[in-house]
């Protein structure tokens, strides 16, 4: 990285540190370890404006699920990204909420799946030919998915209709079968206990997924939240953190407290400047948190996921507590705790008196 940049700074082209750093980027999908460093540096200390790389990541994505989808239904899904892009510009501007590319990348997704479905399964080339029984039959390949397809191909169909591609919506009538209740995966308690013993006693175990999975397992902690912590959000003195939007410390228990330590010190031997708990090689040389990527893959080696440690013990707060305190707690919606409210009370927490 020092050689490439001294080359940079030694040749004919201006140095001025915004030309430096557009000159530093790698063409693709990454713009190097160079570029992320400089972008870090001369950014903090205001030199520069930060680079439009998450944009350009943005649309390529979109442009491949756009490629992906057969050719005579693809000119509809790119007006449809289009419409998409300037109705998150609107609500920039009126300062309300606005679409996230994640969240504009799955719509695209579904409706590029639901044309591939008409094509290859349906013998459909053309959006004007789609019916209810279309729907329905595209809906049943994924029941779990049903009510966020059918929210998102609702949203499409309105704006097809509205450019006459469509003249009757055929997802009007059609109904998200079965209760918005959590229908995810738990792990048993004998299994949590074995993942406790491995987080807190196995020395082989990497700081990061150790971390990870205590406070997933333990305070129900979001895979972004354990990403985007901070140092400062540690207080030594009362052994709390700060987690995402909660709206009160998290105190912690002596088996967290103490893999987090381990998590300081693997940071601490790195000799980073990066602000954020979880540093990768990556990272550690400018002041962004770790990519959602290698999140998603820390707890690999146990061969459980993080949103199904958080969602067991969500369900268990919610189903032994008062839901309605869980989501202050969490800094959670009422809405988003109640699903996790089961309608099954297992026999072992009922008094002899109330036992079937």
């Amino acid at each position: 990285m020092i050689s490439t940049l001294g080359r940079l700074l030694q040749d004919e082209h201006p140095n001025h540190p915004q030309v430096l750093l557009d000159r530093a980027r790698r063409p693709g999908r990454s713009m190097g370890s160079l570029a992320r460093a400089l972008e870090d540096f001369f950014t903090q200390r205001g030199l520069a404006l930060a680079t439009d790389h998450a944009e350009r990541l943005a649309a390529g994505r979109r442009q491949r699920r756009i490629e992906a989808t057969p050719l005579p239904l693809r000119p509809q899904l790119h007006a449809f990204a289009e419409s998409l892009l300037r109705a998150r510009e609107r609500a920039r501007r009126a300062g309300t909420l606005p679409r996230t590319d994640s969240t504009i990348d799955a719509a695209l997704a579904i409706v590029r799946d639901l044309a591939r479905f008409l094509t290859s399964t349906r013998d459909k080339q053309d959006w004007s030919l789609t019916d209810v029984h279309d729907i329905e039959a595209f809906l049943a390949t994924m029941p779990k998915a049903r009510q966020r397809r059918l929210t998102v191909l609702r949203q499409y169909f309105r704006f097809a209709r509205s450019r006459k591609v469509v003249l009757v919506d055929p997802t009007r009538g059609v109904k998200a079968k079965g209760p918005s209740g959590f229908s995810g995966t738990t792990i048993a308690v004998d299994q949590q206990r074995q993942l406790f013993r491995r987080w807190t006693t196995s020395a082989d175990v990497h700081p990061h997924e150790a971390l990870l999975g205590i406070l997933a397992l333990l305070h129900a902690a979001s895979s972004s939240e354990v990403r985007l912590l901070r140092v400062d959000d540690l207080d030594s003195t009362s052994r709390t953190v700060h987690l995402g939007k909660r709206p009160h410390p998290v105190p912690l228990d002596p088996a967290s407290w103490a893999v987090l330590q381990r998590c300081l010190a693997h940071r601490e031997y790195q000799n980073t400047d990066n602000p954020h708990v979880i540093v990768t090689r990556i990272t550690k040389t400018g002041r962004a948190p770790a990519s959602t990527a290698y999140v998603s893959h820390i707890l690999d080696p146990c061969g459980i996921g993080p949103r199904t440690l958080r969602s067991t013990r969500l369900a268990d707060l919610v189903n032994t507590l008062d839901p309605k305190l869980v989501a202050a707690a969490l800094g959670m919606d009422p809405e988003g705790v109640m699903i996790y409210l089961a309608d099954y009370v297992d026999p072992g927490r009922l008094t002899e008196s109330n036992a079937p």
